[in-house]
């Protein structure tokens, strides 16, 4: 009897160099500095000479700046899955409301489609950040899955060095104060699931760790 190898999906979130500017309150990021030109040819590459295909999840910003859509385009033309990654990469989508989700999911959509040839159809949101009201927009969006959640109990821990070393006001650790989620969500579980959207059905959830 042969060995049966367990199945395993792999994706990479492209957080670009400005983004990680943002999140550290680095002066500067807002002229939007870019590795993605330099990064993509190199993984792909990588993923040809290993044969694996896997999911790019994109920020729309990226891929609404003409410098990175060459390299984005890439991803699908060697049979890649794209997957939406927000358009501003602000890691509290849980403190937005509806309507400036549905600009959010919206924009951003747009961007990678016209980059990328390719609807995106999961979500993962920046910085593990989640809500049931992103959840039920996915759901009538009609999203495939989510892989945003982070089942980790040492998500504290990491905002707590993050606030530590980062340049951010006061105001903006108070806005980023559920970064990398709750202790509880330590309990939730590690494979893929549905999760309960009440009237609005279920959605499929696959968390970070798988």
């Amino acid at each position: 009897m042969k060995n049966q190898k367990p199945p395993a999906a792999l994706s990479l979130d492209l957080d670009n160099q400005w983004s990680y500017m943002k999140i550290h309150g680095d002066a500067g990021w807002d002229q939007y500095p870019t590795y993605l030109p330099v990064f993509l040819p190199y993984v792909l590459d990588l993923l040809d000479e290993l044969g694996l295909k896997i999911t790019f999840f994109i920020v729309g910003q990226d891929a609404s700046m003409e410098v990175n859509q060459p390299w984005l385009r890439m991803i699908t033309e060697r049979g890649h899955e794209t997957g939406n990654h927000s358009f501003h990469h602000e890691s509290w989508l849980q403190a937005y409301s509806p309507a400036e989700l549905e600009q959010e999911l919206a924009s951003a959509e747009e961007s990678i489609r016209q980059a990328t040839g390719q609807e995106p159809r999961g979500f993962r949101g920046p910085g593990f950040s989640w809500s049931i009201d992103l959840l039920k927009l996915l759901k009538r969006k009609n999203y495939l899955y989510d892989a945003s959640t982070l089942p980790t109990y040492i998500g504290p821990l990491a905002r707590l060095y993050y606030f530590w070393t980062s340049r951010l006001t006061k105001e903006e650790k108070e806005v980023r104060k559920y970064l990398f989620g709750k202790f509880s969500d330590g309990y939730r579980p590690l494979k893929p699931y549905r999760m309960d959207l009440g009237a609005d059905g279920n959605l499929l959830e696959i968390p970070v760790t798988t």
